[in-house]
């Protein structure tokens, strides 16, 4: 099922808190419903500005190459969705697979892929919870912009919101240029 808006211009904390939460009770009605992980997909877009054609553009990739590494390992989807929204770009599939090796496989999904960086694929486990990158020894997301641990940046807004706004955009633009 998709689902798609027009898109618009800046959205409010109050609306990106209201996101949150609609997306977290979707995420416990699939794993209450499923009694499967479920993969939650959304993009990394700093700013007001959470749904422009760049990041539309940014997510169509995601969500091929989500599809393509859950058909590549044959895993069982037994759903998934896709919602356009001003708050940005939303997917979850529910998959019949241990949790922490579709987190391995969607944390080096995320580190491979040029445009990974903007995504966050977060894999929920009924029993468990969230499956963090540390439990699988991995390391903490970096920043955009100085490498250092990407949340201690964002809390404390170390950089300018327009330069890793301007970030985010050279990484999109590079992947569309590229051959």
């Amino acid at each position: 099922m998709t689902t798609a808006t027009p898109v618009q211009t800046g959205v409010s904390l109050t609306q990106m808190l209201a996101a949150k939460e609609s997306r977290a009770a979707r995420q416990a009605d699939w794993l209450t419903h499923y009694q499967q992980p479920v993969i939650s997909l959304t993009l990394v877009t700093p700013g007001e500005i959470k749904d422009s054609l760049r990041y539309r553009n940014t997510m169509g990739v995601a969500l091929q190459m989500c599809d393509q590494l859950l058909w590549e390992h044959r895993w069982q989807v037994l759903d998934r969705q896709v919602l356009w929204l001003p708050t940005g770009p939303e997917a979850m599939w529910c998959v019949a697979h241990q949790a922490p090796e579709i987190k391995a496989h969607c944390a080096e999904l995320e580190q491979t892929h040029p445009l990974g960086r903007l995504w966050d694929m977060d894999v929920i486990c009924p029993s468990a919870g969230h499956v963090g990158r540390r439990s699988l020894g991995e390391n903490m997301r970096r920043c955009l912009i100085c490498d250092e641990p990407a949340h201690a940046c964002s809390r404390s807004r170390q950089h300018p919101v327009e330069q890793v706004v301007a970030r985010v955009e050279k990484m999109i633009d590079d992947w569309f240029a590229r051959d």
